[in-house]
């Protein structure tokens, strides 16, 4: 009798596996080994040095210290580092080439088809596992292993899907062929396009964070399986922000990649549009182009580059205004960042956090592709600056209301609710 058909009770461990690791990965973690469900935790770098913090670069240290799995969540962790250590260390010695979109050998996706090959050799050794919970871009091994064993598969999508991506990002390059270079997803091959779509084919469960993702899966898709919305916890809520300096300019902050898939280019173009001294723009985040560039496109902003997640928040409160106009997201964390730490925002309905905002009460949702909608909110901010502390009371109440025990426990009812074979 093949695995497929086997009728004995299927072990209901999980096998949770991601490359690099992230919030969602760390919480679901936390709710399998709570849940005692969690038969194995995979990824490439599990950082236990801290000792050896001192002596590294500070974003070297960051980027590792969020990579300490093991000791955060007091649970084994079995590791995959080669790769993905070379490409770190290729990225900060300055050599491009090895790590060059998709055909790099220390490229992200080759450290991800890579991880995806490792695991799905490790499964036949997880006797109490009986689900493969992976995600996007590292899944495709992984499935087809685990369905030849028998398991249900679990896909993991955090971002639109790649059609509906892909058709949004090319639109942008043709709106603003400037900042194409930014978008790095126009640049997939077939290849890698066709392998998300295998992926998702080979799934029995689809997880996303956010209505607008399950919106970008194919009509057959959804019609077939079962499509669940689990979406993203926020932060503690964190001390109301300290009082403006009156007569200051309004700080609106824009936290995230400098790419316009976060619809940077409509942010710059509708503070140009506002022609205000009395509003100053921080831009928060990491570099995909040279200074120059988006100093010809931004005009006057500060730009203030990445930090650990603790510092971003303590920065978050001494702004008025988080501003995301996002075209292609999942469901974007900062905003629910920002408006724990009393902040409220102005963002579109693609960063998926729409249904954490309430429309003039705690912030104000515009459509995508609008400079002009987000310089009206923006001028009615500055002119309404006492309104502003109580809509931030409001934001930092309703992102409480979604926290990652939530998350948790969507994630594991969905995995309950997988239809046996």
């Amino acid at each position: 009798m093949s695995a497929q058909h086997d009728s004995r009770v299927r072990p209901n461990g999980v096998v949770l596996a991601h490359p690099t690791g992230n919030q969602f990965f760390r919480h679901l973690a936390t709710a399998l080994r709570d849940s005692g469900r969690l038969a194995s935790l995979l990824t490439c770098v599990d950082w236990r040095s801290a000792a050896w913090n001192r002596w590294l670069p500070r974003g070297v240290a960051a980027e590792l210290g969020r990579r300490n799995f093991s000791r955060a969540l007091q649970v084994p962790v079995a590791t995959h580092p080669f790769r993905e250590g070379a490409r770190l260390a290729a990225g900060r010695l300055g050599l491009g080439a090895l790590t060059r979109h998709e055909t790099g050998p220390f490229s992200v996706d080759a450290v991800y088809r890579d991880f995806d090959r490792w695991v799905a050799r490790r499964l036949a050794r997880e006797p109490a596992a009986g689900i493969a919970y992976a995600y996007e871009d590292a899944a495709e091994a992984i499935f087809t292993e685990a369905g030849r064993l028998g398991w249900l598969r679990a896909y993991d999508l955090p971002i639109l899907y790649a059609d509906s991506s892909r058709r949004l990002l090319e639109e942008e390059a043709l709106r603003h062929p400037d900042w194409e270079p930014t978008l790095v997803g126009t640049r997939d091959s077939a290849q890698k396009t066709e392998r998300k779509r295998r992926e998702l084919e080979l799934a029995d469960v689809v997880v996303c964070p956010s209505n607008v993702v399950a919106a970008s899966l194919p009509d057959d898709v959804r019609e077939r399986k079962r499509v669940v919305v689990a979406p993203f916890g926020s932060p503690e809520p964190g001390p109301p922000p300290a009082p403006r300096t009156p007569g200051g300019p309004l700080r609106v902050l824009f936290a995230g990649s400098m790419t316009q898939r976060k619809g940077l280019a409509d942010l710059f173009d509708a503070v140009r549009l506002l022609r205000r001294s009395d509003v100053e723009l921080i831009v928060l985040g990491s570099l995909i182009s040279d200074p120059e560039f988006y100093r010809r496109k931004g005009g006057s902003f500060t730009h203030e580059p990445p930090r650990p997640h603790a510092e971003l928040l303590a920065f978050m409160r001494g702004c008025d205004l988080l501003c995301l106009p996002s075209i292609v997201e999942g469901r974007a964390l900062v905003v629910q960042e920002a408006m724990s730490q009393g902040l409220p925002v102005l963002v579109t309905p693609q960063t998926g956090a729409d249904d954490v905002v309430a429309e003039g009460i705690s912030g104000f949702v515009v459509p995508m592709r609008d400079p002009r909608s987000i310089a009206e909110k923006l001028n009615w901010c500055a002119d309404h600056r006492s309104a502003l502390p109580g809509m931030g009371r409001e934001a930092r109440a309703a992102a409480a209301q979604w926290t990652w025990a939530g998350y948790g426990a969507r994630v594991l009812a969905a995995l309950d609710a997988i239809p046996s074979y």
